[in-house]
């Protein structure tokens, strides 16, 4: 069954049960030559299929570059650039890689369109609150509006590769796009060496390159947000190159006396975001774009989203209905189920 546009579609509810990775690639193989690759980077699990032979020095060119984007991006390495422009806040200006200027540059574009619903400046946040470290805790009312105060895509100064924080206690967590920055900077390798198809997954950001050799489409599935395992809700079919990006509250998240706190946190609240929905998919040519808009639709909601962005949105909300919002690319079909 096939989903028309501004529609909504009643899914019976299930129990929620845990946190798996949201999206998943189906029937991923293409033949007896797939090379594949997985490691550890950007906080997550990174992995390449490329569908040909003699892929290795693909693959080492394809490490080097997101070990590359990991060092600079990264809040964890003291040296990185992030980390060099949050200890310096309120202090000095920081010289930054050309692709930390990029990057950020697009966030606060997207900051200052979505009225601050995404906002790169939410670190002392993102530090508060320790979701998915051994430090996750619900902090005072104090303490998260003293954070709260902190947080301000207007107080970011970027100059060319110069970057300032305007007040001390800020600090950028640019996590919400680098995965699809970095996806976008595979496929830019992947069009250097003119590979024929490949399929990247970093930590769920699923970017399907070129066309199967058969010809048929890819499919990318979104899993049920409350349920563990089984079928996906639905299932998008590509007929050509694209990312399908999803934020949702089971991605990452702890629970304490039986409420449930995910790692979507609304910079205006302080708080994860409370807008009624469990997930958000974004399909797009930039898988940057789909990471930055899929976080920012979440907080938003259909409506507001709707209102502020042109891009087409896939929402499943509590009662696990589906609306798509605006257009999704004429290249992406959706299905219920599989």
């Amino acid at each position: 069954m096939r989903l028309p546009n501004l529609i909504f579609k009643r899914i019976s509810n299930l129990i929620f049960r845990a946190s798996l990775p949201f999206l998943f690639f189906l029937l991923i193989s293409c033949g007896s030559s797939n090379s594949t690759f997985t490691w550890e980077a950007l906080g997550t699990s990174c992995t390449v299929t490329l569908f040909e032979s003699g892929a290795d020095k693909i693959h080492s060119e394809i490490l080097m570059r997101i070990s590359e984007i990991d060092s600079m991006f990264s809040v964890n390495k003291k040296d990185s650039d992030i980390s060099k422009v949050n200890e310096n806040a309120g202090v000095a200006s920081v010289a930054v890689h050309a692709d930390v200027a990029e990057v950020l540059s697009f966030a606060l574009e997207i900051a200052e369109k979505s009225c601050g619903a995404f906002d790169p400046s939410v670190g002392p946040l993102v530090r508060l609150w320790g979701i998915n470290t051994e430090n996750a805790r619900v902090p005072s009312d104090s303490e998260i509006e003293t954070a709260r105060s902190l947080v301000d895509w207007k107080k970011v100064r970027l100059e060319g590769r110069e970057v300032f924080l305007e007040e001390k206690g800020m600090s950028l967590d640019l996590g919400g796009i680098a995965k699809g920055y970095a996806a976008d900077e595979i496929v830019r390798i992947l069009e250097k060496h003119r590979v024929k198809r490949a399929v990247i997954d970093l930590g769920g950001n699923i970017y399907v390159y070129g066309r199967k050799k058969n010809g048929e489409a890819w499919r990318v599935g979104v899993r049920n947000p409350r349920e563990k395992d089984g079928n996906p809700i639905l299932t998008l079919r590509l007929d050509e190159s694209g990312s399908v990006v999803t934020s949702g509250v089971y991605e990452r998240f702890f629970e304490r006396d039986g409420k449930i706190y995910h790692h979507i946190l609304d910079p205006k609240s302080g708080r994860p975001s409370n807008s009624g929905i469990l997930s958000v998919t974004i399909v797009d040519s930039s898988s940057m774009r789909a990471d930055a808009l899929s976080t920012t639709a979440f907080i938003l909601g259909p409506e507001r989203f709707q209102e502020l962005f042109k891009s087409g949105a896939i929402f499943i909300d509590e009662n696990l209905s589906v609306k798509i919002c605006g257009s999704v690319p004429a290249s992406a079909h959706l299905f219920l189920g599989t």
